[in-house]
């Protein structure tokens, strides 16, 4: 009997493990997700197995891959906007599936203004402190004379502040604006501002999606010290020939785009220039007669973006990505004086991506990137060029491998060379018997290695590590340093999740300016001499949950920041043609530490967020190099430090062809200096005395609360044969006319008997009353 239960066991055996064994078999499933009707990759989409509960969402490339035991599944393919689409499949060996999604009927409708893939960044990846922005969203809310910004409308989002109406850049998590790396298509760009700050240089027709790091950043961005903005150029419609643009009250734009070799490549080129200067010329010549007249200085930019790529093979695929954008400013008085300050941006990538296996993948760029401003003035017979420029190339390669489904590894390096033209002076008269000349360049390198880890070793837990290793050296000097990063997630449950995350950042090149806003003060300037790296250390924890089904998502984030070898400038410095710029500089610490709550309705009609930022950012610079520092060595709040930051957006369907939208900002006064009162001074007996103010210390005074509504409406109109496709928005900046501070200046008040000076009185200037605008968008 035993004998036969032992036989009957070893048959039983031998049936079984063969199919035990084939369900072990695992195979990866991979491909892209793209929009149906125009081929373009769709970054976020989701492709999922019910019947595991397992799925993967597109990278930024409109990527996926899946790792499945073999067998028959159902698979659905979603993205937001896109008619959900279920496909059979029979996985007996590693297989490569696209698909393509048809737009939802009602597109307006379906639209949800929040990053792409929010469950898998807010939930399910250790990732924290980043948002996503795409330009379809960003085009839904209104804007400044109706031109859509999307760095602008990333100040909405929580821990993003902005210097203030006419100033340029981000202030993320307490840092400066130089302190942010913002790339495009993995090229640096150093000035994303036109407009003296009012709008950036990224034209929403051509940008497919921006990622916000505020913290937890990934090991392969390095370089600066407070946050990444990383923009994607979309790559063109693969299928046909399309033309799209729109026609602003300040600026129109174009966009054509198509296939170089259908299945193979597309281009895409985007186009967009302001007329200012139509008008003002116009008004010019019609006064130039008058000698009273005051003529108007003329003002445009331009911007130019192009992107192509094309599949060599089944493995591979090259990429090449381009951008060229200028400012022009003129003023001629007529009277022997012209003055003309110009500055832009060109880039160049060209990216190749290689599949060597369904587990490994490089992806290497090479690319330059170039910003300079030059200045010219004419008096009469005399005249002077002053101009700054920076040129990099740049090559790095990424490596991504996934051996099995537990790690994901990613390897990579990166090398530039800098080349920094920090002052070139060129001056002269007419009769050429005055004639002066300055040209002070340096060189740079810099260099990184890296490599990071994310490791799944259950559904509850979740880690990953980096490490990064960059050096820099200018002048003969060199430095360097490790840059760790770690980052935890650990699932409460299904809809909870509780994160962590640690990143310490080095930044070699420093922003010399002293001013907030993009005037001809800037100067990129290296490591070198007695200016050392700037070094920051920023740690971060949250928690982020879904309520509602998943029709609402609440995240609560705390930060803690602190950073060395901060760079200011002593009182009087000489920034322009200074060979001994270094000397200039003082050195200090700073902090920053908040709270940043986030709530947003995901589903439905009405959709939106709504963001309250608590925060406190503060600075010290010590006596040294025979000043006493700043603020006599005391701690301070640097101008764009705010207590409380609130913002809210709503976006309503009222029809399938009718949506609505506005955006709320309130946030706690700028940090300025004021005199406390003024002390009579006469320097020669007799003469009249003058009022000479007196300082408390720096920044110890508030101007008013700033808070704006804007309003928007965009109409669908009816297809017609032409334009299948097209829109008028509708927009309302600053709906209720607030005069917000720009800055505050004091006027004398004066006796009307004896105008004598008797006070002073403080005055507010304003930019921006309330501005409507329209915009016609078309595409076919």
């Amino acid at each position: 009997m035993n004998l036969r239960f032992a036989f009957g066991l070893f048959l039983l055996a031998c049936l079984l493990l063969p199919a035990a064994a084939f369900a072990q078999v695992r195979y990866t499933l991979g491909g892209l997700v793209k929009a149906a009707g125009t081929g373009e990759t769709l970054p976020g989409a989701t492709v999922a197995v019910p019947a595991l509960g397992l799925g993967a969402t597109a990278d930024e490339t409109g990527a996926y891959r899946l790792e499945l035991p073999a067998g028959r599944y159902q698979l659905v393919v979603s993205f937001i906007g896109y008619q959900p689409l279920s496909r059979d499949l029979n996985l007996t060996r590693d297989q490569r599936q696209s698909f393509q999604l048809l737009a939802a009927g009602n597109e307006l409708g379906e639209v949800i203004v929040q990053g792409s893939g929010t469950l898998q960044q807010k939930l399910q990846t250790t990732q924290m402190s980043v948002e996503r922005l795409t330009a379809k969203e960003a085009k839904l809310l209104p804007a400044l004379f109706g031109e859509v910004d999307i760095l602008k409308t990333l100040q909405l989002k929580p821990g993003v502040q902005n210097g203030g109406e006419g100033t340029s850049g981000l202030f993320v998590r307490g840092g400066s604006a130089d302190q942010n790396l913002v790339l495009l298509d993995d090229a640096l760009v150093y000035n994303p501002s036109h407009l003296f700050g009012l709008f950036s240089v990224f034209n929403p027709d051509a940008v497919q999606s921006v990622d916000l790091y505020k913290g937890g950043f990934p090991a392969q961005y390095g370089g600066r010290l407070s946050s990444v903005v990383d923009v994607k150029l979309r790559p063109g419609n693969s299928d046909k020939i399309g033309v799209s643009g729109g026609l602003g009250l300040i600026s129109s734009r174009l966009t054509v785009e198509g296939p170089i070799k259908k299945g193979k490549g597309a281009f895409l080129v985007a186009g967009r220039r302001t007329y200012f200067d139509v008008f003002t010329r116009q008004i010019n010549n019609l006064n130039k007669d008058d000698p009273d007249f005051n003529p108007i200085p003329d003002y445009y930019f331009y911007d130019f973006n192009a992107k192509a790529n094309y599949k060599l093979g089944a493995k591979d695929e090259l990429f090449l990505s381009g951008y060229l954008g200028n400012d022009a400013f003129s003023f001629g008085s007529g009277q022997g004086f012209n003055f003309d300050f110009n500055w832009g941006n060109r880039v160049a990538a060209l990216r190749w991506s290689h599949q060597f296996n369904s587990r490994l993948f490089l992806n290497t760029t090479a690319s330059y990137t170039g910003y300079k401003y030059e200045i010219s003035n004419k008096l009469d017979q005399f005249s002077f060029n002053l101009a700054s420029d920076i040129q990099d190339l740049n090559l790095r390669s990424d490596l991504d491998y996934r051996p099995n489904e537990q790690h994901t590894l990613k390897v990579g390096l990166t090398a530039t060379a800098h080349r920094f033209g920090t002052g070139r002076l060129r001056a002269g008269s007419g009769d050429g018997r005055l004639n002066l000349g300055s040209d002070i360049r340096y060189l740079g390198q810099e260099g990184a290695v890296y490599v990071s880890d994310v490791y799944n070793p259950s559904e509850k837990w979740q880690f990953e590590a980096g490490l990064r290793a960059s050096g820099f050296q200018s002048g003969g000097q060199r430095y360097g340093g490790l840059e760790p990063r770690a980052a935890a997630r650990y699932a409460v449950s299904p809809t909870v999740s509780v994160k962590g995350s640690y990143a310490l950042m080095y930044q070699y090149v420093h922003l010399v300016t002293n001013s907030g806003a993009s005037l001809p003060t800037d100067i990129w300037y290296p490591s070198r001499g007695s200016v050392r790296p700037q070094r920051s250390q920023q740690v971060a924890g949250g928690v982020s949950w879904l309520l509602g089904d998943g029709r609402y998502l609440i995240t609560n984030e705390v930060y803690y920041k602190w950073a060395q070898r901060q760079i200011d400038f002593k009182d009087g410095a000489q920034l322009f043609v200074n060979p001994d710029l270094d000397s200039e500089f003082l050195f200090g610490k700073g902090w920053a530490y908040g709270n940043e709550i986030y709530l947003e309705k995901k589903q439905g009609r009405t959709t939106g967020w709504l963001g309250y930022t608590l925060a406190w950012t503060k600075r010290r610079f010590p006596p040294q190099r025979g000043t006493s520092g700043i603020n006599n060595g005391n701690t301070f709040y640097p101008s764009y430090d705010r207590r409380h930051n609130l913002t809210a957006v709503v976006i309503h369907n009222l029809s399938e062809r009718v949506k609505l939208s506005g955006s709320f900002v309130f946030s706690s006064g700028q940090a300025t200096t004021l005199p406390l009162g003024r002390f009579g001074f006469q320097d020669v007996y007799g003469s009249e005395a003058s009022a000479v103010p007196i300082y408390p210390q720096r920044n110890t005074y508030r101007l008013a609360p700033y808070n704006r509504l804007d309003l928007g409406v965009v109409w669908q109109m009816k297809p017609t044969r032409w334009f299948p496709e097209s829109d008028l928005t509708f927009s309302m900046y600053n709906a209720y006319n607030r005069r917000n501070p720009y800055f505050v200046y004091f006027d004398q008040v004066k006796d009307e008997q004896t105008e004598q000076v008797t006070s002073f009185r403080a005055r507010q200037v304003s930019l921006f009353p309330v501005i409507p605008s329209v915009t016609y968008n078309f595409k076919f």
